[in-house]
């Protein structure tokens, strides 16, 4: 699809100014809207080049995928706590409600999940679902915290990822709603190794939700 369907903008979380780009369906649609993040060597252009906003707009859901503080076309903003330490759950809240998006389905690649984790956490019915995909700080929270989380979970990891794949997935486990989807010979971004896998199981899953 044409990037003309992409919409550009800006919103302010905890005082910084953070850019982002939103698809939207051609009709109006019930089921929830998505928050994607993303990486450190990423920004929201990675989701438009591989085509998952537009995906998951065909699919119904409104889709915004914001640039993070210190990257992307969010450079200036400053991050809320340093790179590696959960940040308040209150930067996703003001992310969400700024945009209209609660409550939201979340895709929390790698250094996302220093964001995305205290706010699901803390915020369960905010979260219509939780897509984390290897995410950092997976560590920095207990079984409790992760008992709380009574959402739908799709843990993504690639069997490549040597680094946080395992990691990830044995803290992630302890989130008591959740599926487990292993991306076989993807590495840590594990969706651009395979998109047309990441797109068809992670809109099977949207699609599954109530």
């Amino acid at each position: 699809m044409a990037d003309s369907q992409v919409q550009e903008g800006s919103i302010s979380a905890l005082g910084q100014t953070l850019f982002f780009r939103e698809v939207v369906p051609a009709q109006t649609s019930s089921r929830p809207p998505v928050l994607l993040l993303h990486g450190i060597r990423f920004s929201s252009k990675t989701w438009v080049e591989l085509g998952t906003l537009h995906k998951l707009a065909a699919a119904g859901h409104r889709a915004v995928a914001i640039d993070l503080p210190g990257l992307g076309c969010s450079a200036e903003a400053k991050a809320p706590s340093p790179l590696g330490e959960p940040a308040p759950p209150g930067f996703i809240k003001d992310v969400l409600d700024s945009l209209h998006m609660v409550p939201a389905a979340i895709i929390s690649p790698s250094l996302s999940g220093m964001y995305s984790l205290p706010f699901v956490l803390n915020n369960p019915q905010s979260v219509a679902a939780y897509v984390p995909v290897a995410p950092i700080c997976t560590d920095k929270f207990t079984v409790q915290d992760y008992h709380r989380g009574q959402f739908p979970a799709l843990i993504v990891y690639g069997d490549g990822d040597e680094q946080l794949g395992e990691i990830s997935l044995r803290n992630l486990g302890n989130l008591p709603n959740s599926q487990v989807f292993c991306m076989k010979g993807a590495g840590h971004a594990c969706y651009l190794d395979d998109p047309d896998a990441w797109h068809r199981r992670l809109l099977e899953f949207l699609g599954s939700l109530k």
